[in-house]
Formats: C-alpha cells, structure tokens, sequence
C-alpha cells in the first residue's frame, strides 16, 4: 500500500512539475514586449499661455499602439510653441493643445482661427469686481439713451465672449479677484465692430457666466411707448403785454 501511495505521489508529481514548466514557457512565449515610440510631455507643471522651453519638456518610451494622437516625438517640433491649455507633469504634449509663435506676443498665438482679440475698458462695476479672469466666458451688454423717449434701453449685445486676458495677463493660474482697468476679448470681425460701435454709443457691462451653461438665451427687452400727444402735461404760458 505505501508502495503504491509512493508511485501515485511521484506521478502526480511529476504531472504537476511539467505542468508548470509548460505553461511557464507559454507565458514566456507570450509576453513578448510591445513596441516603443518617443513621446515628449511635460516634465514639469506649465502653465497656460507660455512659449515652450526645452527644460519643460521630456521624451518617454510610450507603446506604439497607444501613442496619443497628435503627439510629438522630437522635442525641435515644439519649443517655441504657445500653450493653449494647462500642462501637468508626465501629460502628453498634443498638437490641438499648442500653437504657433511666429513672433510679437505670445497672446497672439492663442487667438482662434478667424477672430480677433479686442480690449474693453473696465472698471470696478464692469469687471465683475476683478472676479473675471483669463479663460472665463462673459455676456456683453449694451446701454445707451433711446432718442424719442431719452429713457436708458439695455439689451444683451453677444454671449459666451472667451475672455483672453485681463489687463497684461493671460495665466489661467490666477484664482484671487483684482481690480483690472481692461479686459481683451475674443471675438469675430463682425462681433468686433458691434463693441466697438455699443461703446461709441453708450456703455457696455460685462457679466459672467457659469463655465457648464453654453446656452445662448434669448432677450427681450421692453421699450417704453412714448405717450400720445393728448396725454402730454403741456405747459400753459402767458403772455403779459408791457405798455411803453
């Protein structure tokens, strides 16, 4: 009995050892290395709006089929380029995220295709008591005096206005509210000839809007009618005749 026991044991053992040996080399077989491409991205935090610097950025082995697309490989194709986004350490570098700097200021490179960035003056009241910041999205109203009524008519001129950078500065890192004397905006040709013709006649507020809320409402604005002729309050005058 103890001799079969043995022969049993060492068979059974035997079985399990070249078991293990064969899927040891299966596994082996199968876990042949994927391929590799260099990927830059960030090696450090950057910030929105900053031409790339050769010390911001690193290359890393990143699997060929999971290579984020419009990524770069070489890191001549992006210095010199201009953030449009936030970059973190160890985030790819992509093309829709950067843009070019072909010299002047680095805002230039952040304006969109087929607009234009124009400045406003703002105070106080009209900048949002300094609460408006780079990246935020504004409405644009309009006031000004309606002749036959002279009464102030106030209507929302655009909506969802990008706002590209308050007084000299485009960094999306600034969280605190200060007092800035203008506020540039960006908008297309014909958006841009709206402001510019609402601040020659009369005055404009800017009011922001939540960062989720795209939607473009629809305003009405009521005009007062002026009154008829015969509800007027006329003046009576008289005329006193001073003999000589």
């Amino acid at each position: 009995m103890n001799r079969r026991f043995i022969i049993m044991f060492s068979i059974a053992l035997l079985l399990a050892v070249l078991a293990a040996w064969v899927a040891n080399f299966w596994i082996k077989g199968r876990a042949v290395p994927d391929k590799t491409t260099s990927v830059l991205v960030a090696a450090v935090e950057i910030p929105y709006g900053v031409k790339l610097e050769e010390a911001q950025i690193k290359a890393i082995a990143w699997p060929t089929n999971l290579v984020p697309q419009g990524s770069f490989s070489t890191k001549e194709q992006v210095v010199g380029k201009v953030t449009k986004n936030n970059f973190y350490p160890d985030e790819p570098i992509t093309e829709k995220r950067m843009s070019e700097h072909v010299g002047g200021s680095t805002l230039s490179g952040l304006i969109s295709k087929d607009y234009r960035a124009i400045s406003v003056r703002v105070d106080d009241v009209v900048g949002v008591a300094g609460f408006i910041l780079p990246g935020n999205k504004v409405d644009i109203l309009s006031t000004k005096k309606e002749p036959t009524t002279n009464q102030a008519i106030t209507k929302t001129l655009l909506q969802n206005i990008k706002v590209l950078a308050v007084d000299q500065e485009v960094s999306q890192e600034k969280d605190k509210p200060a007092i800035v004397r203008a506020v540039t905006l960006e908008l297309k040709p014909e958006q841009a000839e709206i402001i510019v013709q609402a601040m020659q006649e009369g005055t404009i507020q800017l009011t922001l809007r939540n960062p989720d809320d795209p939607e473009f409402v629809v305003t009405q604005v009521e005009v007062a009618e002026p009154l008829p002729i015969e509800k007027r309050q006329v003046k009576k005058r008289t005329l006193k005749i001073i003999p000589w």
